[in-house]
C-alpha cells in the first residue's frame, strides 16, 4: 500500500496554482489503492509576519476548499497539522539531523529572508528550520509519496536525505519518500509576471487566479494577461515566450489538452484568452458551489477535522516514539 502525504499553508487564500499544482492530484491519489493524508499545515505560516486571526480564517477556509474539491475523509485522513503535536516534537530530531548549510541553501529561505530584509522586518528563525518541520510532518507517517509542486521538490530531496542520513546512524525508523509532480501545470505562474509562480501571498493579486474569484474576475484577470512582444503567432516556447506558454499550460490543464497541440490552433492572442477564461471559470465552478454549502455549516468541517487529527495521531506516535528512542532519549 502506497501512503501519500501533503499539504498547503494557510499564508493567503488558495489559486488556481495550488489546484491544478496540487490539490486536484490529491483528489486523484486518493482514488488510488493505498493510504492518502492532507494536511493544512499552519504552522508554516507562522515563520513570517501574520495577523493571527487571518492564519485561523485561511486555515478554516483551506480545509473547507479541500473538502470542496473533492477529497473524501472518507477515504482520506484531513487534518490541520498544529492539532497533532507529532509533528512539532519530531521537527528537533530532525533538526538535531540536519545541517545548517542545509537549511541556508533551501531556495524559498533565501527569498523570503530577502524580502523580509527588504522591508525591514526581521528573518526568523523558524523560517531558517521550518524544512525541518516540513520533513516531519513527511516522515512521521512513514510516507512513501509525496505529491508537490515542482518548487517543492527541493526540500522533498532534503526529506530523503534527512531520513537516509537518520536511518544510518540510528536505525532504520523512517520510509524514505520520493516526490511526485505532475506533468502538466505543476508551476502555474503569476498571469501579470509569466516568470513568477503564481503564490498565495504575492501582494499583487492582478496576476493572481483565486478559487473563490467570481467568474467575471477571473475573467478579468485572464483577458489582461501579460503576453509576449513579437511576431510569430501563438507558440509555445516556456524560455522565450513565458506568458504565452503559460496560457497553454493553463488551458491543457483544465481540459486534458497538450500544450503544443493546443498552440498550433491559435493564431492571435484574443481568442486564446476567451478559451482559458472560459476553461478555468468551468473548472472551478462546481468547487465554488460545493464550498459555499460547506461554508454555511462549519460543524460538519470542524467533524472532519477533529476525527482526522485523531487518526493522524494514532499514525505518527509509534513512529515518533520509535524515533525519540532511536535516536538516545529515554522512555516517559
Amino acid at each position: 500500500m502506497t501512503r501519500i502525504f501533503s499539504g498547503i499553508t494557510p499564508s493567503g487564500h488558495l489559486t488556481l496554482g495550488n489546484y491544478l499544482g496540487a490539490i486536484r492530484q490529491w483528489v486523484a491519489a486518493e482514488q488510488a489503492p493505498g493510504d492518502a493524508l492532507f494536511c493544512v499545515v499552519d504552522l508554516h505560516a507562522l515563520t513570517v509576519e501574520h495577523d493571527p486571526a487571518r492564519v485561523r480564517r485561511l486555515s478554516r477556509q483551506a480545509a473547507t476548499l479541500y473538502l470542496a474539491a473533492g477529497l473524501d475523509p472518507q477515504r482520506c485522513t484531513l487534518f490541520v497539522q498544529s492539532h497533532v503535536g507529532e509533528h512539532t516534537r519530531l521537527a528537533y530530531l530532525l533538526e538535531c539531523t540536519a545541517t545548517d548549510g542545509e537549511m541556508r541553501r533551501m531556495i524559498q529561505y533565501r527569498e523570503k529572508a530577502a524580502r523580509a530584509e527588504a522591508t525591514g522586518q526581521g528573518v526568523r528563525l523558524s523560517l531558517l528550520t521550518y524544512p525541518a518541520l516540513m520533513a516531519a510532518d513527511i516522515l512521521a507517517y512513514r510516507t512513501d509519496e509525496v505529491p508537490v509542486g515542482e518548487d517543492q521538490r527541493q526540500h522533498v530531496e532534503l526529506t530523503r536525505d534527512l531520513a537516509v542520513r537518520f536511518n544510518q546512524r540510528y536505525g532504520h525508523t523512517f520510509t524514505v519518500p520520493k516526490a511526485a509532480v505532475p506533468a502538466v501545470a505543476a508551476r502555474v505562474m503569476n498571469l501579470q509576471e509569466p516568470t513568477s509562480k503564481m503564490g498565495k501571498s504575492d501582494e499583487n493579486g492582478a496576476g493572481i487566479v483565486y478559487l473563490l474569484d467570481e467568474p467575471a474576475a477571473i475573467t478579468r484577470k485572464v483577458m489582461r494577461a501579460v503576453t509576449d512582444s513579437g511576431d510569430g503567432g501563438v507558440v509555445y516556447d516556456r524560455a522565450a515566450r513565458p506568458g504565452v506558454a503559460n496560457l497553454l499550460d493553463i488551458l491543457a490543464a483544465c481540459t486534458g489538452g497538450d500544450p503544443e497541440k493546443l498552440a498550433a490552433g491559435y493564431s492571435q492572442y484574443g481568442p486564446l484568452k476567451r478559451d482559458v477564461a472560459e476553461a478555468v471559470v468551468e473548472l472551478l465552478k462546481p468547487l465554488r458551489e460545493r464550498h459555499a454549502e460547506l461554508a454555511a455549516d462549519q460543524g460538519e468541517v470542524e467533524r472532519v477535522l477533529h476525527e482526522g487529527a485523531g487518526r493522524a495521531r494514532a499514525m505518527a506516535g509509534p513512529v515518533v516514539d520509535r524515533a525519540y528512542e532511536a535516536i538516545g532519549l529515554l522512555a516517559p
